[in-house]
């Protein structure tokens, strides 16, 4: 590896941690200011679904972030922003009647949060979203 691909390498690294404190530090805040209900890790999840998206479908339409901008806000901010492991630690101590409604709700919101990004993606660039193709990965 060349020493300029380990300099952008490390850059990536360090935008990517700058952004994964950020969003699990805003996390924190979120549930220790609401107390850490079940709500509060079904909004998080949502609204990180809704970010994700908004980076997704702006880099198949307009592609108007950078890729650091995606680097910072995708793979850092909004990955540690949800959280999966606090949603099974969630299903796992509630009731099972509670447990069933939280885990559907929360798979709707997240779903919903991707589906409400794209149609602001789409509203806002005209409707330019191209589909994904075998060489994006």
């Amino acid at each position: 590896m060349r020493r300029r691909q380990l300099v952008r390498h490390g850059k990536a690294v360090v935008l990517i941690a700058i952004g994964g404190a950020l969003g699990a530090t805003l996390r924190h805040a979120v549930g220790a200011a609401a107390g850490g209900a079940l709500f509060v890790t079904l909004t998080v999840n949502a609204v990180g679904s809704f970010g994700l998206g908004l980076l997704l479908f702006d880099a198949r339409a307009d592609d108007v972030l950078s890729k650091r901008s995606r680097y910072v806000l995708g793979t850092g901010f909004f990955a540690s922003f949800t959280t999966y492991s606090t949603f099974v630690a969630d299903v796992l101590q509630t009731a099972p009647g509670l447990a069933v409604l939280y885990v559907v709700a929360s798979y709707a919101a997240g779903f919903g949060g991707v589906i409400a990004s794209r149609t602001v993606v789409s509203a806002a660039s005209g409707g330019g979203i191209r589909p994904p193709t075998s060489g994006d990965g």
